[in-house]
Formats: structure tokens, sequence, C-alpha cells
């Protein structure tokens, strides 16, 4: 694991019932060799906490942060408002209006408090992009995405080989 022994990434939600999603965050870091932390900040159910964990990320080594957050989703932006580490928002889909009011509460932060936002339950991608971010300072960490990406390259390449010699039928059938 990269970081010197302290996490590098805290991934937040506001919920338990978003770990389903936010697991995906850590399987990508663990993929990156990045050390992270995952916990539960509810913006609602647990303000100080929240503000608490804003406050202090900076000094226990924490370089980007990803918090998930369904329905209202204030998490993301409130984390944002009270830190100079870059936030990363996951909209989580909810059952009521499928994540649309997750992404939009994310997405529209005021001028100033901005909050990088990843698709709907894009907890993956959100990785991905913290990963890039701490990239430009960790050299590993960039060769390690850029052999990411090559990889899936590669994948689609094999996949247009395939599609292009057996026919999108056989290619179907196959799959």
């Amino acid at each position: 694991m990269i970081s010197m022994g302290k996490p590098l990434v805290g991934i937040i939600m506001g919920s338990d019932s978003d770990l389903t999603v936010m697991n995906d965050a850590a399987e990508v870091l663990e993929l990156f060799g990045v050390k992270y932390e995952l916990t539960i900040v509810s913006a609602h159910r647990t303000p100080q906490r929240m503000m608490q964990y804003a406050r202090t990320a900076r000094k226990k080594g924490i370089r980007v942060i990803i918090a998930g957050a369904g329905g209202a989703a204030h998490l993301p932006g409130m984390i944002a408002s009270v830190t100079d580490l870059p936030v990363i928002g996951v909209p989580i889909k909810t059952g009521s209006l499928d994540g649309l009011d997750s992404l939009l509460s994310i997405v529209q932060m005021p001028s100033g408090v901005p909050v990088a936002t990843v698709a709907i339950n894009g907890a993956k991608n959100a990785s991905v992009l913290a990963c890039e971010i701490l990239g430009i300072k960790y050299d590993i960490i960039a060769k390690k995405v850029a052999n990411y990406k090559e990889n899936m390259r590669k994948d689609v390449e094999k996949k247009v080989s395939k599609l292009t010699s057996k026919g999108f039928r056989k290619y179907l059938k196959n799959k």
C-alpha cells in the first residue's frame, strides 16, 4: 500500500446502506495499492462528527475524500464546505427517484464550493479519479492508473477483433 502508513483517501458515506455501492471505491483503491479509510459520516444524523471529520482529514494524511450519499445527499457538499481537500461525490441510487435527487444535490454546488461528481453509483470512477489526483504527486499511482487504462483499451481491442471475425450473432451467442 502507498502512503507511508497513513490513508491517502477517505471514503465516507451517509449510511451503512450505501456500503453496497461504496465498497467498489475501496476495491479499486486496493487494486491500485492506495491506503484508505472507510467510515459512516451522516450530514444529518451526526453533523458534529461530519464537521470533525472534514476539519481533521488533512492532519490525518487524507488527500482526497470520496463521499457517497443518497436522497438529499448533503454529505459531499457539506464536507467540501469545511475542508480544502478535493471532494468527489458519489450519488447513491435511491428507491424514490432512482438517484436523480442525489445526483442533482451533489452536482449543483454553489460557486467556490466544488464537488467533483461521478455517475449515480459511480464509486469505481470516484476511486479512479482520486488516484488520478494522487498521481500528480505519486508517480507510482500515476503508472498504475496508466496501466489500468491500457488494459481496458486492450480488452476493447480484443472484443473488436472477436466481433469482426465472428460476426455479431456468434459474438452474442458466446458472450
